[in-house]
């Protein structure tokens, strides 16, 4: 036919570009086993990574509960199991903590640890409700208490508080921020959603 074909150039597919569960190249999105946990959602990537490697479970096999309380058993748990279930060798000072308890473990090694205490000390409080300077806190004091040098700017973190560190940490690692621009929101209760995320921004930025 007279026809000259030029050999074009191949230019490779980019593939997908997942983020919390969107493609950003396509309009493909991933589907979680937790039907609680949508594509778009802040906690997407975190939720699958931390049932990934084990740090916590869906509340039942097919939802998470990403709003649900986060308690002071679970979220020494998470952070245990973070670690690798590393063994106490401390004595069980609590009378509300038992052998048989899913949290024992975690309780003892966490207080071993300085990563919290009881709230007196014979209390442990397991089921008592964590909220967000508690949580930054316990996260904090897991990493071996990291320095920042951003200083507070809420209206809602007292200067010395023993909070504070944890809180400027945070912010300046973009673990968390705050609810707005004056507060940080010291005493809002931490979601299981909220925890997952700190954990996983903590390890990843």
């Amino acid at each position: 036919c007279g026809e000259i074909l030029v050999a074009q150039e191949v230019i490779p597919a980019l593939g997908h570009d997942f983020v919390n569960g969107e493609c950003s190249r396509c309009d493909e999105t991933l589907t979680s086993k937790f039907e609680d946990v949508p594509a778009g959602a802040f906690y997407f990537d975190p939720v699958e990574w931390a049932v990934e490697k084990g740090i916590t479970t869906g509340a039942t096999a097919t939802t998470f509960n990403p709003n649900g309380e986060l308690l002071r058993a679970q979220v020494v748990t998470m952070l245990w199991r973070a670690a690798g279930e590393p063994a106490a060798t401390i004595a069980n000072p609590f009378t509300d903590v038992s052998e048989s308890d899913w949290y024992y473990n975690a309780v003892l090694w966490a207080v071993e640890e300085g990563i919290t205490t009881g709230i007196s000390a014979t209390e442990f409080a397991p089921f008592g409700v964590t909220n967000r300077a508690q949580a930054v806190t316990f996260l904090w004091r897991y990493l071996n208490e990291p320095a920042a040098t951003t200083e507070n700017s809420f209206s809602d973190v007292v200067d010395g508080a023993w909070y504070e560190d944890a809180v400027n940490w945070a912010v300046e690692r973009n673990v968390t921020n705050g609810m707005d621009s004056d507060t940080f929101g010291i005493e809002v209760n931490c979601n299981r959603a909220h925890m997952v995320t700190f954990l996983f921004r903590a390890f990843h930025i």
